[in-house]
């Protein structure tokens, strides 16, 4: 890894430390990460790091915890916009997708821990995950129930589009090779919850959230 920016030494020390965190567990798991290495990425020293955060189980808890509670946060905001169903469900699609994009670290983490299914990010997983899940099908069954298939299973669609869009941005390299260069997530929300599919909402550009 190499050494901060100068233009980072100015984010606050616990901040940086989380950040470099996230890299280090994105690239080799919580397994190969090293603390000094991180330290080191972050622009202190290991002791210093040790301050913050005691542990290395400590450190990953942390970084997955901050990244659901900023992502929950910002699918809460969309969610409570307003405007009608299909219009908060596709800016809720699209602030999903644009966040991952922006966390590719994350997103990466997520599925290291899926695929363990233990360790210091399971417990994570259930409580902030899972509660997060409920949350967007609650919006989908409530606020939708007029607009969705009769019997979908909701919870499984909403499920298959999260994986699409989390795996797609944790692919990296391998992501024009599998999934080609459009992304059109919401013809695929479209076309499995909804009977008709037309999409005649507006884009989330368009929607007023004031």
């Amino acid at each position: 890894m190499g050494r901060p920016t100068a233009a980072s030494i100015r984010i606050d020390t616990p901040t940086r430390v989380l950040d470099a965190a996230e890299g280090a567990f994105a690239l080799v798991g919580v397994g190969g990460a090293k603390l000094a290495d991180i330290a080191q990425a972050a622009g202190i020293r290991r002791p210093s790091l040790l301050y913050h955060y005691s542990t290395k189980e400590g450190l990953y808890c942390a970084v997955v915890t901050r990244g659901f509670e900023a992502l929950g946060e910002v699918l809460s905001d969309a969610m409570a916009i307003d405007a009608g169903f299909d219009d908060r469900l596709r800016l809720v699609l699209s602030t999903f997708v644009d966040f991952l994009e922006q966390r590719p670290h994350l997103a990466r983490i997520v599925c290291r821990q899926i695929v363990d299914g233990s360790g210091p990010g399971k417990e994570i997983l259930l409580n902030e995950v899972a509660p997060l899940l409920d949350r967007v099908v609650r919006f989908i069954e409530r606020d939708g129930a007029h607009r969705l298939r009769p019997n979908i299973e909701v919870r499984a669609v909403t499920m298959q589009i999260c994986s699409t869009v989390l795996l797609r941005a944790a692919s990296g390299e391998l992501r024009a090779p599998l999934w080609g260069n459009v992304d059109d997530d919401w013809s695929r929300v479209q076309a499995l919850l909804f009977p008709d599919a037309k999409g005649k909402s507006a884009s989330p550009k368009q929607v007023k959230t004031s």
